[in-house]
């Protein structure tokens, strides 16, 4: 519970330092934000690379997992579905209920509802004790299916964003190049995986993207480069390594230090709120969403608690899947997947690269900082549901 507290407290952290950053450090704010983003996306790298470690299945019998993958796909899409139609039809005004813009600009930024937290899940219900259980194996799969899910569906929605450009094309060539290496080469290559090789890893793979992205904005210019999410290829490098368990209290501690400090760095990548003259903002801003005027505190909140219940609600999608098991332990591994944290993070951040803005983007910012709290209660009750199910299971009943 300390940890998930610690999420929450250096996402607002980064959160107030971006509302006093601009001023703090005058004229050299775009230098501290690049050196800020820099490290934002090694940070994400890094942490990707961990999940893509995570990601183990036995080859010989991918059908079975056909049905968790569509399942992780519904219970990613359906959080996604309904923030995405609240975000149309409750935050912005009918005069944009009909406007493609609109409708892609809501789609990408209500995707950072979509992503369970890997990382913080795993931990947690570790921790609890679950490590055996059939809720920790299965919610494992779907975790994991869920995140690579998302990271795939930001493909199209960033050539919504952008339009079907040939630039779009080699991007959508080198993911399926990543996809089939992952799969062929899963577990395969015997790498260091101590931090400081997984560190190493993240700064060479943004450094791959970013000189990617440079070359091709330097011969094409800014609106034809080639800019590829350090997501999937970080991901995939995680997915060929032979997956060595080094289960030290350093290798902890930097993780947990990695995460903390991707979530400060996510919190003051946000745009500046306070102090602002939004009126004169909306009438500046290039997006639908950045253009909407911000509501007041209290107003906000309640959007923050709406949207939290519809994301979760979405989440109970595996409660009406696999039969075979108690409703309980289907019940676990729904909650299970309540848990959000950095990828959603991370898919906020790629919004703001589009000017996404306004009172959704604040919404979904707080959204995440509110899971996080209540991650903690999420946990707790899994373990109460799973343990009862066993209990119930030996009484023969």
């Amino acid at each position: 519970m300390k940890k998930i507290l610690l999420f929450s407290f250096f996402l607002m952290l980064g959160l107030v330092v971006s509302q006093f950053l601009p001023a703090m450090v005058g004229e050299s704010y775009l230098s501290v934000k690049t050196v800020s983003n820099t490290l934002l996306y090694v940070c994400l790298a890094f942490i990707m690379i961990n999940v893509g470690r995570e990601f183990e299945m036995d080859k010989s019998r991918w059908r079975s997992y056909t049905e968790d993958y569509f399942i992780a796909m519904a219970t990613a899409a359906f959080p996604w579905i309904l923030v995405a139609l609240y975000y149309m039809f409750v935050l912005l005004p009918d005069i944009y209920w009909s406007s493609g813009e609109a409708w892609k600009e809501n789609l990408l930024l209500s995707r950072f509802a979509a992503p369970t937290s890997a990382g913080i899940l795993f931990t947690m219900l570790a921790a609890a004790g679950l490590k055996s259980s059939w809720v920790y194996k299965k919610v494992q799969v779907l975790a994991i299916f869920d995140d690579l899910d998302t990271i795939l569906l930001m493909i199209p929605l960033q050539i919504m964003m952008v339009g079907l450009r040939w630039q779009l094309g080699v991007i959508i060539l080198i993911v399926m190049v990543l996809l089939v290496v992952g799969w062929k080469k899963m577990g395969s290559y015997n790498m260091r995986q101590d931090w400081k090789a997984i560190l190493f890893y993240a700064v060479v793979t943004c450094g791959i993207t970013q000189a990617v992205y440079l070359a091709s904005k330097y011969l094409y210019g800014e609106d034809a480069s080639i800019h590829i999410e350090v997501l999937l290829p970080a991901f995939v490098l995680g997915m060929v390594m032979r997956h060595k368990h080094i289960d030290t209290k350093i290798e902890h501690n930097v993780a947990t230090a990695v995460s903390f400090l991707f979530m400060f760095l996510v919190g003051v990548s946000m745009p500046v709120f306070f102090g602002v003259d939004f009126a004169a903002q909306s009438a500046e801003a290039t997006t639908i969403t950045g253009a909407q005027p911000m509501m007041s505190w209290p107003v906000i909140i309640l959007h923050v608690v709406i949207v939290s219940f519809l994301s979760n609600i979405g989440k109970l999608f595996p409660l009406f899947f696999y039969r075979e098991r108690r409703k309980r332990e289907r019940l676990a591994l729904s909650i299970g997947m309540f848990t959000r944290g950095e990828v959603g993070a991370g898919i906020i951040f790629i919004a703001l690269g589009y000017n996404l803005g306004g009172p959704a983007l604040m919404i979904s910012v707080l959204t995440i900082v509110f899971n996080l709290i209540l991650t903690g209660i999420f946990v707790v009750w899994v373990e109460k549901l799973t343990r009862s199910a066993y209990e119930l299971e030996k009484a023969g009943k």
